[in-house]
């Protein structure tokens, strides 16, 4: 059956996707594709531009999703996801992208952010030809993790207690942890209760893999995400944010360490993040790829 393009329909094709994904990853992440859970995560941001859904390319064949153009939060940006018999689709799909998925710069230029891996030198020789030049500081590593087995001890700052949100979900502490966390100046604005609360929203978001380290005073000191893949035994961390006022005492390491232990016995085999700091580095991680960034100005 020939393979058709449409635009993307919710909330349907958001499970099409999130099995598109899931079905085709392969370890080490060479499906190329992102993790379901990068995906969720995005969907369920309190950034996602939700009015620009209708600019994702779907291409379909007999029903199922076989490729997905897409931006990650807004507009401006490429991803690309494709069954592994359909790599073929990418020169289209960066079509689509520039015709959808562009965003206007500060000079009022349409431009795009195409996302390609290292290691796919074929859509690599696409958007060089395209006249897409590379941004070395935009890129999007990978880093993997092998969950040792026993896991070996975690070692919690005195005073401080590390928990989940099963035990604890308290919206506003969350939203001050994160907010500080990635360094907005001051207290959180009134507004993001609402926004925390859409990122619990994931199907497969879990409350009981979501640590956070708990400060004597009760505050959160340091907030770390997990994911767990069930069909494909992996976990990924995102996000980890620590208030700066509790930072270098070993408390993201803690809570991070405390949630790949509960997803390795859970069954994961590995963790992913994306990231190459020497935070993850000096815990084990080991880089595999970057997802380099291309950008073109239409």
């Amino acid at each position: 059956m020939a393979v058709r393009r449409r635009s993307f329909e919710s909330p349907a094709d958001f499970v099409a996707i999130s099995d598109l994904l899931t079905r085709h990853y392969r370890p080490g992440n060479r499906d190329g594709n992102w993790f379901q859970p990068v995906w969720e995560y995005a969907y369920t941001h309190p950034w996602f531009d939700e009015s620009s859904l209708g600019r994702i390319g779907i291409w379909e064949d007999g029903g199922e999703i076989v490729a997905v153009a897409t931006y990650e939060l807004r507009l401006g940006e490429a991803f690309f996801h494709t069954h592994p018999a359909c790599a073929h689709l990418k020169p289209e799909l960066l079509d689509h992208a520039e015709r959808q998925l562009w965003a206007g710069d500060a000079d009022g230029r349409r431009t795009l952010r195409a996302y390609v891996n290292d290691f796919d030198p074929a859509f690599e020789r696409v958007v060089v030809a395209r006249g897409y030049r590379l941004d070395p500081e935009e890129g999007r590593p990978m880093s993997q993790f092998e969950i040792p087995a026993p896991f070996p001890a975690i070692v919690v700052p005195a005073g401080f207690s590390i928990k989940s949100l099963a035990d604890e979900n308290d919206l506003h502490k969350i939203d001050r942890v994160l907010w500080r966390g990635f360094n907005h100046p001051g207290e959180p604005p009134d507004d993001g209760i609402a926004g925390r609360r859409r990122m619990q929203s994931g199907p497969h978001f879990r409350h009981d893999l979501t640590m956070v380290a708990v400060a004597p005073n009760g505050e959160f000191a340091s907030y770390t995400g997990l994911w767990y893949d069930a069909a494909n035994r992996f976990a990924y961390v995102e996000p980890v944010a620590t208030d700066p006022s509790y930072r270098r005492l070993g408390l993201a390491r803690a809570a991070l360490l405390e949630g790949i232990r509960r997803c390795g016995e859970l069954g994961a085999t590995v963790a992913y993040v994306g990231s190459e700091q020497p935070f993850y580095l000096a815990l084990g991680f080991k880089k595999l790829f970057t997802q380099n960034c291309w950008v073109k100005a239409l």
